[in-house]
């Protein structure tokens, strides 16, 4: 495959880089210690179980649902710019 200006497994290194990036920014983003017994959007309850499974849990489920709808696929692109950017 032609690959312009840049070296012999370029492309799998940008997917590396790509893929290490998204894995420390999703560890940063893990809450830690105890959770919220009330949601911090609507005030209900916030069941043990779930408080449980998800360490620092702030949401209920129905919250959590639509701050993910809100927030969730935007960060699906490439960020480092359009592949030929890269490739150079």
């Amino acid at each position: 495959m032609a690959v312009g200006w840049a070296a012999d497994g370029a492309e799998q290194q940008q997917i590396e880089d790509s893929l290490s990036d998204e894995i420390e920014r999703a560890r940063r983003n893990i809450r830690k210690g105890p959770g919220l017994e009330f949601c911090e959007e609507c005030g209900e309850p916030i069941p043990e179980a779930r408080r449980k499974a998800v360490p620092g849990v702030r949401l209920c489920i129905k919250c959590q649902e639509k701050w993910d709808k809100a927030h969730g696929p935007a960060r699906l692109y490439n960020r480092r710019g359009s592949k030929d950017s890269q490739l150079k």
